[in-house]
């Protein structure tokens, strides 16, 4: 008995470029090479090389972040068909991906890597609960470590960020950095201090926040202890520290701002962290060049300390003459 060939399989003789041994086509006139992608390897949405293939129940096969973009943003049919297709319905495509990084093996390209599996919704409320478990205990370092594994779930795609954010990541970081808050923290340990300002780095992924976030964060003893991280913590810690400032001072209103306004040694926290060396470092940064999360938190930070610029010498361009980028 002849078995029906698979739909991955009769695509194969229409894929010339998936031989062995074919030779990168010439881009432009430069030395410069580039891949021509095949048309089935490319995502109807994105037309970029499929990463994370996953098939809709109309037969059609996207690129996973892409088409849960596209769904996200309140579109319930499929781009290509027009068919009804819903988030749970997206199945992952083994078999294309597999023909995916063989391709790109063959080619000499960067191998596209195994996606991860997307978190589950009770995985994402699991973690979620367990950093309010450890703050309510009053175990700084567990409640540190553990908001570090709800952003690093959060940073691996929008759909695990979206899925967090629907658990209610914004709420329950902020409470547990309030129960943390509720304790005296000044002159406390580089530790504890760590795990706040993990806390706060976390809660950086699922702006904005919401409500009741808000009031977690502009409590009396959340805002003192937001002083004493911008004072006492390490760069990664005041930079969270500081752009979660902003957050709140940007969505909150005029009784808020007055609040934070008038916490004590706020102002004299900020002006520090701009006289600090480390921000010095910052600044060069940002004008040799840097790119993505770096700069967007290093932008973040200097547009929230803008107002300060007046009493911090930045470093003059001339002293990079040296550097092979122009300024």
């Amino acid at each position: 008995m002849v078995l029906p060939m698979s739909r991955a399989t009769r695509l194969v003789p229409e894929l010339p470029l998936l031989r062995r041994g074919r030779r990168p086509q010439v881009a432009d006139a430069g030395n410069e090479e580039e891949l021509a992608v095949p048309a089935h390897f490319r995502c109807p949405i994105s037309l970029e090389l499929m990463k994370d293939p996953v098939t809709a129940p109309t037969g059609i096969t996207y690129d996973r972040e892409s088409v849960e973009g596209w769904l996200a943003r309140g579109r319930g049919t499929c781009p290509v068909t027009g068919g009804p297709v819903r988030l749970t319905d997206l199945v992952p495509n083994h078999a294309t991906r597999r023909m995916i990084q063989d391709w790109c093996v063959a080619n000499q390209a960067e191998r596209v890597p195994t996606p991860k599996v997307p978190v589950a919704e009770a995985d994402a409320a699991e973690v979620l609960a367990a950093v309010s478990a450890a703050a309510r205990r009053g175990n700084a370092a567990a409640c540190g470590l553990l908001a570090a594994r709800a952003r690093a779930i959060g940073k691996e795609s929008d759909r695990n960020r979206r899925c967090l954010a629907a658990a209610g990541a914004a709420r329950q970081l902020s409470s547990a950095f309030q129960s943390l808050a509720g304790e005296p923290v000044e002159g406390t340990s580089a530790a504890v201090l760590g795990a706040l300002g993990k806390i706060l780095a976390a809660l950086t992924v699922f702006f904005p926040l919401d409500d009741e976030a808000r009031r977690c964060i502009a409590s009396p003893a959340s805002l003192k202890t937001l002083v004493s991280v911008l004072s006492h913590g390490d760069l990664a810690a005041r930079a969270s520290a500081a752009i979660v400032l902003r957050e709140l001072a940007s969505s909150a209103d005029r009784h808020t701002v007055d609040i934070i306004s008038r916490t004590p040694g706020l102002c004299s926290a900020l002006v520090g962290l701009v006289r600090n060396p480390a921000f010095q470092k910052l600044l060069l940064l940002l004008q040799v060049g840097c790119g993505g999360v770096t700069k967007d938190r290093a932008s973040e930070l200097l547009k929230l300390l803008n107002g300060f610029r007046g009493s911090v010498e930045c470093i003059e361009t001339v002293d990079f003459k040296g550097l092979k980028r122009p300024f």
